[in-house]
């Protein structure tokens, strides 16, 4: 028995290295093939932005005329569209009433005036106490002030242009009674135009004070050109858009108008082709190529176009990007480069 166990070994180990032959060829059957993929190599290239946004067109100055008092409108003069100076006398309230109180004050600071001066004499010759006098005095200053509290409310009673510029259309006549929460009119400076306008916070860079810009009119697709004169500091929290505004340099635009804003300019910095990137839900990723395997990389993108993005952060020049076959590749599998493109 034991002469027969001795012979059996052979063919038992024989039999073991075969099966485990076959086992490693059939694992070498199951591993999957590698990605046929292009690629390019990551560099500083020059590229043109080319963003377009809507744009809000606003006179440089413009209010709604309203009274500052309630009352009856005694005085009228808003000629429709017309050109007013500044300083012009719009619209007057009836302030009979108010003059009629200022004519009684006046008179009784005549007579209180008076009184002051001859109990001044007195006091110098001691013929008065200086107590007496000192109410004479105050009497006088307690005039003085009621008339200038009538003059301001009087005042009040007197619209004019707080700058020069186009009144709109007339909304009230006169003879009507009005309130402070009447609207008479507009007045709007039209000779000086500015345009508001908002973009994404990636394209922050994009816009500088004193650059100059394209703007077009669906009326017309004359070019204009507008120049930056303000940015707002904070960027809006529930759009993540920045406003900014540019002033008309020269031609005209009909005030409230929508207008197109056109930026351009020239920049270098690495860019991928768009089908490179894959959007996530947190971030953009893109694929690299490490030792013939697949990384996946996140990255933070700026500018983009039809065709190109911009990558501000998470490349690094000479690192090799898949361009194509994205979609096929998955994390450390194989690749095998077909083509190389250049930047």
């Amino acid at each position: 028995m034991k002469i027969n166990f001795l012979i059996g070994m052979p063919l038992i180990l024989a039999a073991m290295i075969s099966c485990k032959s076959k086992a490693d060829d059939k694992t070498a059957s199951k591993e999957k093939p590698p990605v046929i993929v292009d690629v390019m190599i990551a560099g500083n290239t020059d590229f043109s932005s080319d963003i377009e946004v809507n744009g809000t067109v606003l006179s440089d100055e413009m209010v709604e005329l309203h009274p500052e008092v309630g009352g009856r409108l005694t005085y009228l003069n808003i000629p429709d569209g017309a050109r007013v100076a500044k300083g012009t006398v719009l619209a007057k309230v009836n302030d009979a009433d108010l003059q009629a109180q200022m004519q009684q004050q006046k008179v009784q600071l005549e007579l209180a005036e008076k009184t002051e001066q001859r109990l001044k004499k007195l006091l110098a010759i001691n013929g008065v106490d200086q107590a007496g006098y000192d109410a004479s005095l105050s009497q006088v200053n307690l005039y003085n002030a009621t008339i200038n509290v009538l003059q301001a409310q009087i005042d009040k009673t007197v619209l004019k242009a707080p700058f020069a510029g186009r009144l709109g259309l007339r909304l009230v006549s006169e003879g009507a009674y009005i309130s402070p929460a009447t609207i008479i009119g507009t007045l709007q400076e039209t000779d000086k135009i500015k345009i508001d306008f908002s973009i994404p916070e990636a394209y922050i860079n994009l816009v500088k004070i004193g650059k100059t810009i394209h703007i077009q009119t669906n009326a017309s697709k004359e070019d204009l050109m507008a120049t930056i004169s303000a940015v707002e500091p904070q960027i809006n929290t529930a759009t993540r858009n920045i406003k900014v505004r540019a002033r008309l340099n020269k031609g005209n635009i009909s005030p409230g108008a929508f207008v197109k804003v056109l930026l351009n300019e020239k920049l270098k910095g690495i860019v991928v082709p768009t089908n490179a990137i894959i959007p996530d839900a947190l971030s953009n990723q893109v694929v690299l190529v490490k030792d013939g395997k697949a990384a996946f990389q996140n990255v933070e993108t700026g500018i983009r176009n039809s065709d190109i993005v911009e990558i501000t952060d998470g490349l690094r020049v000479g690192d090799t990007i898949v361009i194509s076959g994205v979609l096929y590749v998955r994390p450390n599998g194989n690749i095998k480069i077909k083509k190389v493109q250049n930047k």
